[in-house]
């Protein structure tokens, strides 16, 4: 669930740029991969692109970089990044999901993702595990399964660090946790 310390580890991570989390988050994503891939036979796995203004404005992937992290746990099952934003017919819409409610985020990513021309070989035909850092509605684990099964691959499920409980109709969801230097600390 993302809250208390591990909603405090992703933040630090993300919005900080406390890196030297990438290993200890990274351990933990490779356990719930583990238990996900357990007896499902050869699969591939599949990173959520974070978006160019989250990248431009960290100078990282969070997802990729924990699974940099997990490396060494995750040894034997590849690592296909393959996904990509796609461009054009993408509601542009001004901010970031944070507030927004479930139909709106849906909205938001609808058409957002494909599979690159050279990733298609990759998953064609193959069965993929999404992974993505925080689950809020599902919005963005539902577009990347829709580019890898019209590229032809089988997603057989998503491992994700945290789930949060997601917004309401109105956009209101669980409450950000208070981080260092808050003006409620």
């Amino acid at each position: 669930v993302y809250r208390e310390e591990l909603a405090q580890a992703l933040l630090s991570f993300k919005r900080h740029g406390q890196q030297q989390l990438k290993r200890s988050l990274g351990r933990a994503l490779a356990g719930a991969v583990r238990a996900a891939a357990e007896g499902s036979g050869e699969i591939c796995l599949v990173p959520v692109p974070t978006s160019t203004k989250a990248y431009l404005n960290r100078g990282f992937s969070p997802v990729h970089l924990l699974l940099a992290g997990a490396s060494q746990q995750l040894a034997g099952l590849p690592v296909a990044d393959v996904l990509a934003k796609a461009g054009g017919s993408v509601l542009q819409l001004p901010g970031g999901q944070k507030g927004l409610g479930r139909g709106a985020r849906a909205q938001r990513v609808r058409g957002s993702m494909r599979v690159s021309r050279r990733g298609r070989a990759k998953v064609a035909g193959r069965r993929c595990v999404i992974i993505d850092d925080v689950l809020t509605t599902g919005s963005t684990l539902a577009e990347a399964a829709r580019a890898l099964h019209a590229s032809g691959a089988q997603v057989t499920g998503a491992v994700v660090l945290a789930a949060t409980r997601p917004p309401d109709a109105e956009g209101h969801g669980a409450p950000l946790p208070k981080t260092r230097g808050s003006r409620d600390d």
